[in-house]
């Protein structure tokens, strides 16, 4: 099995780095992440957090950048990215009223354009799914994967959110199959099924119904680049979480190497 990296997508430490930024990335440093994702930088300048990062031996993976910052502060963006030297920037998320078909084939185009001005810079551009990517359609395609059949690998890639994958009804471990050498980052998530549209309930890896196990296997053989964990809500306080999902994959991955 080939040797993924180990992130963490910041988001869940939301609540924690609204007090302490830099504190907070010590502790995710100190627990064996070897690289963050970030949704936000707190505030923080950066050539600040560029080098902070490289005092904790962090790689920037990449950010989440949500559609309006996109649209209206790109280059800014870009060299933001830039300074930090993270290679990816993914569009996470999209407001419910830009999520039926016909805002969907208005997406497409901007997102090729944005896949091409950040290549230009070097950095690759991806899109991060939720569940409602596979409940519209595009002439007879799930959106999911029309986003993919429409736009260039070169202009658009894969981060894959295997929990929201499962939770949408698909099979993870076919999807991450089909994406195979277009799927850089997969965001890895585990849950407990529950009643549908009561929304995902997200817990610590290992806890939930995912089969993580083969999941990470089917990772390594689509070329993925770096697992990243993420839990959207945590029950306990989230450092104990990240820190437990951390311990998982020490004894569940990280220990064959």
């Amino acid at each position: 099995m080939k040797r993924m990296g180990i992130g963490l997508q910041m988001y869940t430490l939301r609540d924690v780095t609204a007090t302490d930024f830099e504190g907070t990335l010590r502790k995710v440093a100190a627990m064996g992440y070897e690289g963050v994702e970030f949704a936000g930088y707190g505030g923080i300048e950066a050539e600040t957090l560029r080098d902070l990062l490289q005092e904790l031996k962090l790689t920037a993976i990449g950010s989440h950048i949500g559609l309006q910052a996109l649209d209206t502060n790109l280059e800014n963006e870009i060299a933001f990215l830039k300074t930090i030297g993270a290679n990816y920037a993914i569009c996470p998320w999209l407001p419910l009223e830009e999520r039926d078909s016909e805002s969907w084939r208005g997406h497409l185009v901007k997102f090729e354009q944005f896949g091409k001005r950040f290549r230009e810079e070097g950095i690759t551009f991806a899109y991060h799914n939720h569940d409602f990517e596979f409940e519209v359609e595009i002439d007879g395609e799930i959106v999911f994967d029309a986003l993919y059949a429409r736009i260039a690998p070169e202009h658009l890639q894969v981060e894959m959110d295997i929990g929201w994958v499962q939770y949408s009804g698909k099979d993870p471990l076919a999807y991450i199959k089909k994406y195979t050498d277009r799927l850089p980052l997969l965001h890895l998530k585990d849950f407990r099924a529950g009643e549908k549209g009561k929304g995902i309930d997200t817990v610590e890896l290992g806890r939930g119904d995912l089969p993580l196990v083969p999941i990470i296997g089917a990772a390594s053989e689509a070329n993925v680049e770096w697992l990243i964990v993420e839990q959207d809500t945590c029950a306990n306080p989230p450092l104990e979480s990240v820190a437990e999902s951390m311990e998982w994959l020490k004894n569940n991955y990280l220990n064959q190497f």
